[in-house]
């Protein structure tokens, strides 16, 4: 392409230096006109030398599209960015109620727009489900202490009975402890009160299984586990041991387990 004058024939260079000759010839005999021409000659001059030499870079930058990362781990995350061109910006950690820890729950862009080239996508990685403190139940009826752990969001995986000076189905104390902080859902064992231990446990030893069972339940206690094993001295089907043993103070509706003779070697 060339510039043509009005007037006058010959072309003239468009180059830097043409440019130059061009606004002297336009500004000569004006000197307002110099001072305008010569400020524009020095800021395009400028601009030409850090477009090419300072800060070479196209001048429009190229567009890419985001790719949905949400699912990823953070390593593949910034792996599927960068093979797009885009980078991974600042990563923030929040809690998820399903995600696992790791996971990339949100971007921002969001994926499928069109961005300039290396542009920092910000993550949002989940920390996995929040944790949820045990609560303190100790000195709760065990029925209440059922009710307030399923509202905090656990489970109760279970009941241990145990002999305490404290009254009967109140809560002793708990496993894991109070303050622990677990998953949702998860199982907590209620360890519980039996009663102080007042009630002498009879001796049941000669005693046949049935006649055994009256006299715990009239002592306010019952039968626990009970199984059969050889014996040469006891009578078969009797008690020969017990446990706990005769005379052992306990607590009401403590469960005595009991070995029962049977005849033979095996």
């Amino acid at each position: 392409m060339k510039f043509r004058r009005h007037g006058t024939s010959g072309t003239r260079s468009t180059g830097l230096s043409g440019l130059v000759s061009f606004a002297r010839e336009v500004t000569r005999g004006n000197p307002w006109m110099l001072t305008v021409g010569g400020f524009a000659v020095a800021f395009l001059a400028g601009y030409v030398v850090a477009v090419l030499f300072l800060f070479p870079a196209p001048i429009f930058a190229s567009e890419k599209s985001v790719p949905r990362v949400v699912g990823m781990d953070t390593e593949n995350a910034r792996a599927s960015l960068e093979s797009a061109g885009l980078a991974a910006g600042e990563v923030e950690t929040v809690p998820h109620p399903t995600a696992g820890r790791g996971e990339v729950v949100w971007q921002d862009p969001p994926a499928g727009v069109e961005v300039p080239e290396r542009t920092a996508v910000l993550l949002s990685v989940s920390a996995g489900p929040p944790r949820v403190p045990v609560p303190d139940l100790a000195g709760y009826d065990v029925t209440l202490a059922r009710a307030l752990l399923e509202a905090a969001g656990l489970q109760v995986g279970g009941v241990e009975n145990t002999q305490a000076p404290l009254p009967r189905n109140v809560v002793i104390v708990t496993r894991p402890p109070a303050g622990t902080t677990l998953a949702p859902e998860a199982e907590v064992t209620l360890v519980v009160s039996l009663g102080a231990p007042t009630i002498t446990v009879p001796d049941l030893r000669g005693l046949e299984l049935d006649a055994a069972r009256i006299a715990l339940e009239h002592a306010g206690l019952r039968v626990g586990t009970y199984f059969a094993r050889a014996s040469t001295t006891g009578v078969p089907g009797t008690v020969i041991e017990q446990n706990p043993a005769g005379g052992t103070l306990t607590a009401s509706e403590t469960a005595v387990n009991l070995i029962l003779a049977r005849r033979g070697v095996y």
